[in-house]
């Protein structure tokens, strides 16, 4: 029998990543204490960058939108926000989704599920993603339950399960 498999990524889907900076850019529209701030939300290239005129109000600009990434099912450890900088009358924060694993984090990753996984495993680095196979699913699945309790400072997923 074939060996069973599964490739561990970090990616975001854009689009939801989108309609939260939009339901964020809706709400701040509509919300009191952000009425005469100027307060902004949106795309700068691939940055998400976020105005206002006080620092208190960038970010509750920033706390609105982590909100409505976790309501939308987004990781907040794919989001890294900087601190928020003075820019001539208004603070801005600029963010950034973090897609793809590292090899520094996939071989932290991999030391895991040798030291701490079931024998037999077998991980292997691949680009910006990781395969990890064994001839028993229920290994992977010991595996994968392994992992979600780790904390790691970054989101996975598990993808093409085999």
């Amino acid at each position: 029998m074939a060996d069973s498999s599964f490739d561990i990524v970090s990616k975001v889907e854009k689009q939801e990543v989108d309609n939260a900076i939009n339901q964020t850019s809706r709400e701040i529209a509509t919300r009191y204490d952000f009425k005469n701030v100027g307060a902004t939300i949106g795309w700068t290239g691939d940055k998400i960058e976020m105005k206002a005129s006080g620092e208190e109000r960038v970010k509750a600009i920033l706390d609105v939108l982590q909100t409505k990434l976790i309501n939308r099912g987004i990781s907040l450890k794919a989001l890294d926000a900087d601190e928020p900088q003075l820019s001539g009358k208004e603070y801005k924060i600029f963010a950034t989704i973090q897609e793809g694993i590292s090899q520094d984090n996939a071989k932290k990753v991999s030391k895991i599920i040798r030291d701490e996984g079931p024998k037999g495993i077998k991980a292997q680095i691949q680009g910006e993603e990781l395969r990890v196979s064994s001839k028993s699913r229920d290994d992977l699945q010991t595996v994968q339950a392994l992992l979600k309790g780790k904390d790691l400072d970054f989101a996975l997923q598990f993808v093409n399960y085999r």
